[in-house]
């Protein structure tokens, strides 16, 4: 049994609409999408012990299936600089916590001028498709989202990244340099993938995905099941 199939079949029998962020980023890295570095902890020793084996700054998260608007409820703390950092962002997040027993999510603080959104959502018409676009705060905002029914081949992924009104942002802007387009094509493609070999995933929602240098990282990633498959 593959991991990811360990992943889903937990799910399942848990009755789970959805995947925790950790759960959803080994389900994108098993199939080569590159994520953020991050571990799993269930207490404050735990998450200090986290933070030193990936090295300040860090991103501390609240970690469960049951809580997928993290941003908006207060439950994630950005660039902690050191363990007097993190032990405030610990006791502050514990505290707004609407979950009792919740696990600790700690991850390298990626930095990038650039957030993209890659997806997958499963259409009643076309099947999977997959969804590329600007993304952060940009997603509802603009709007520049463009979507392929899967499977993607390499020619279909490189047409989605043209296809967008802001595809200036992939090449050399500000002294940043270009975007390696090659493994943002091999990310759609992958998400195709994910869409045509498990049905059992409805949707998958991965903003922002970070342009670290000119290499895409996943840092947050939500996967929702189709309970009814």
């Amino acid at each position: 049994m593959t991991e990811t199939e360990m992943i889903l079949n937990a799910a399942r029998e848990q009755n789970r609409k959805t995947l925790s962020e950790f759960e959803s980023a080994r389900l994108l890295a098993a199939f080569g999408i590159p994520t953020v570095k991050g571990i799993l902890a269930q207490n404050l020793e735990e998450v200090k012990k986290a933070a030193e084996g990936i090295g300040y700054p860090v991103v501390l998260k609240l970690c469960s299936p049951e809580v997928s608007h993290k941003t908006e409820s207060g439950l994630v703390a950005l660039d902690l600089r050191d363990e007097a950092d993190l032990e405030l962002a610990f006791r502050r997040i514990n505290g707004s916590s609407p979950v009792k027993d919740a696990d600790y999510l700690v991850q390298e603080m990626v930095k990038g001028g650039r957030e993209l959104v890659v997806g997958m959502v499963r259409d009643p018409q076309f099947g999977p498709c997959v969804m590329f676009g600007l993304g952060g705060i940009f997603t509802e905002v603009l709007g520049d989202v463009t979507f392929r029914p899967a499977p993607l081949d390499e020619s279909d992924a490189m047409e989605m990244l043209m296809e967008i009104r802001g595809n200036k942002i992939l090449g050399a802007v500000r002294g940043m340099e270009a975007v390696d387009l090659d493994s943002l094509v091999q990310c759609l493609m992958a998400m195709g993938k994910i869409g045509t070999a498990h049905e059992e995933i409805q949707a998958i929602d991965v903003n922002p995905l970070i342009v670290k240098g000119s290499s895409p990282v996943a840092v947050d990633a939500l996967v929702i099941l189709n309970t009814s498959s």
